[in-house]
């Protein structure tokens, strides 16, 4: 082999190597984006959500004003342990919504780990949905009334509650002070899906 060949074979190698690394790079940056690893949050966890609306109407089994005292909207949680007005976000099938525990719930279905009672318009988006605003209830997702969703809390609540993983409302947890919360954690990164990296890709072709 020629001196040439080599030094060609070296450069282009190497040029293999830097472009494989800016594709996952990219790749990486746009998960980053959409998830938030990276970031040192309070705590990471995993539940099915469930979606309720109370607006104080009696519709629905309505059961009055959020807990909170902060009027229903879209965003407001509820949640059977977490401190009030606890702050974080949900993830579902490359969906992130933001939410704050404005109420307190599900009551008996805490039970079967249903841990989070999402409000209707936010449950709506991540579905598929729609809000009717005459039921109180979400249309046109397929009948989904429950979803396995990922929680991040960026922010607890300074009131009683507990400051970790939730439990059921049965426990009262909700209305005892945490002294022992959990230590923050980094949401860690995740290795690039192959449709990411095809995407970066022909970011990186188009250039």
């Amino acid at each position: 082999m020629t001196a040439t060949r080599f030094a060609a074979r070296v450069l282009t190698a190497a040029a293999t190597v830097t472009l494989t690394g800016a594709i996952v790079a990219g790749a990486a940056g746009t998960a980053s984006a959409q998830t938030g690893e990276g970031e040192q949050v309070m705590l990471k966890g995993s539940t099915t959500a469930s979606y309720y609306w109370d607006d104080a109407s009696g519709r629905a089994g309505d059961t009055g004003l959020p807990a909170s005292g902060k009027p229903m909207q879209k965003g407001l949680a509820a949640s059977p342990s977490w401190p009030l007005l606890t702050e974080g976000y949900v993830l579902y099938k490359g969906k992130k919504a933001p939410f704050f525990v404005g109420d307190r719930g599900p009551g008996i279905p805490s039970n079967r780990g249903v841990m989070l009672d999402l409000d209707a318009k936010t449950f709506a988006q991540l579905t598929g949905g729609t809000f009717n605003a005459d039921t109180l209830g979400v249309d046109g997702n397929g009948g989904k009334g429950h979803i396995k969703v990922t929680y991040v809390i960026t922010k607890w609540g300074k009131g009683v509650g507990t400051k970790n993983h939730p439990k059921p409302f049965a426990t009262g947890a909700w209305a005892k002070k945490d002294r022992d919360p959990a230590e923050p954690v980094t949401v860690a990164p995740a290795a690039p899906s192959a449709t990411e990296i095809l995407a970066a890709v022909l970011r990186t072709a188009a250039l």
